[in-house]
């Protein structure tokens, strides 16, 4: 693939959360979302060592890819965003770095409550401009991206 080519992937793609131990889950892809977004269950600011920290949980016992450990970090902001309904929210900001279809980078994810979704992970279009095209009439393609790869 050269340099400048995009990969095709679809409506629905899994992708990994190395950071936080998080592999295989499945994202939900939103061109009509700015940023990404998952599901928290809790967050709250601490002082750790006298430094303000965010300390938070994804997913909930529920999902499959819950992993119950607080996660700790001093990368992070506010942000006002719009939810699904319309209406303006502030939510925490963090940053992980997440693999999409063979493709690690950093990317800025909101914590907010999903537990209505179907889907835990929402994935936005800030992180696929210029690097990928969405087929949404596909799911997985990723996977089966990654397959061929491993024959090859």
């Amino acid at each position: 693939m050269e340099k400048n080519e995009k990969r095709i992937i679809g409506r629905k793609e899994k992708i990994d959360l190395p950071e936080w131990g998080i592999l295989q889950i499945p994202g939900k892809v939103d061109t009509g979302a700015y940023n990404c977004a998952i599901h928290c269950s809790y967050s709250e600011e601490v002082l750790d060592k006298g430094k303000k920290v965010l300390e938070f949980i994804v997913l909930d016992p529920k999902n499959p890819f819950y992993k119950g450990q607080k996660i700790k970090t001093d990368q992070y902001r506010m942000k006002r965003v719009r939810n699904s309904f319309g209406q303006m929210e502030k939510r925490f900001l963090v940053k992980t770095r997440i693999n999409l279809s063979g493709e690690e980078f950093d990317a800025g994810f909101t914590l907010s409550n999903r537990s209505t979704m179907k889907n835990p992970v929402l994935l936005g279009r800030k992180i696929l401009k210029g690097r990928f095209l969405v087929d949404v009439g596909k799911i997985n393609l990723s996977a089966k991206t990654s397959k061929r790869k491993n024959h090859e």
